[in-house]
């Protein structure tokens, strides 16, 4: 019998966590040398997102290099990895059998909140990946029900994991490399979503953006949350999470990264 895979979460910062040493990027590597070798790599980045959730369907995907103003090493890396055509048959097959409209987008490369942490996790590049959209505009009850959707996927070798941001607020990111001095708005919002993971309160979770204090500020925009209620959703039956990395970039982007089993 296969034993089920982990669910994990990650922040994945900025792209030069590629490039540069990082406890975030040390940790990632770490993670993924503790979990079996998965068959293929469902990763759920902020950084596609559709009207409907799609997903990727290349059986070669190109590396995307969505992003601007960074150093030339960082546009040169190709992260060649091979896709994986027919798991995405069975992500939308699960999609669809849980009432979710779906589809299978078949030119999809990877986006760097795919390629960045995986470049640390598995840097062979040998373990075929996929993408799933996100679809900020539907909230966080929809992406729950994503990952409850696919939450089986576990249980065939398939790694999900789930790259957003714990607070991903690029307003204040910019400012704190100025030197204006930031307050613990980031802290406050993290320390209350982790409050109530543990305490296993999906109600207020999904409700965060009324209930978690300085919720607008710690997302200005909500895509680089979404990733964490699928990763929620899919390993709502793994048992207790638990966090394997915790820091804080500039003081207002909270890297942590859970998981699930």
């Amino acid at each position: 019998m296969t034993t089920a895979l982990p669910v994990l979460f990650i922040s994945h910062g900025s792209p030069m966590h590629a490039v540069e040493p990082s406890q975030a990027a040390t940790d990632w590597a770490a993670e993924a040398r503790r979990i079996s070798r998965p068959r293929a790599i469902l990763m759920v980045s902020a950084h596609w997102e559709s009207s409907l959730p799609l997903v990727s369907g290349a059986a070669q995907p190109q590396t995307i290099h969505d992003f601007g103003g960074f150093p030339d090493e960082l546009y040169r890396i190709r992260y060649a990895a091979p896709g994986a055509p027919d798991v995405a048959q069975e992500v939308v097959s699960c999609l669809q059998a849980a009432g979710i409209q779906s589809g299978v987008e078949g030119f999809r490369g990877l986006d760097h909140g795919a390629w960045v942490p995986l470049l640390k996790m598995y840097p062979a590049a040998d373990v075929p990946v996929l993408q799933l959209s996100v679809q900020p505009e539907l909230g966080a009850a929809h992406h729950l029900a994503l990952g409850r959707a696919i939450a089986s996927l576990r249980e065939r070798g398939v790694l999900i994991v789930a790259s957003g941001h714990m607070t991903h607020n690029l307003r204040d990111y910019m400012m704190s490399w100025r030197g204006v001095k930031q307050d613990a708005y980031a802290l406050e919002f993290r320390d209350w979503i982790t409050a109530r993971l543990l305490a296993d309160d999906l109600p207020a979770l999904v409700e965060w953006e009324a209930r978690a204090p300085h919720a607008r500020r710690a997302h200005p925009t909500t895509e680089h949350f979404m990733p964490f209620f699928v990763a929620l959703g899919a390993g709502a039956a793994a048992g207790r999470p638990q966090r394997f990395h915790d820091s804080l970039e500039q003081g207002v982007l909270a890297m942590d990264a859970w998981r699930w089993g």
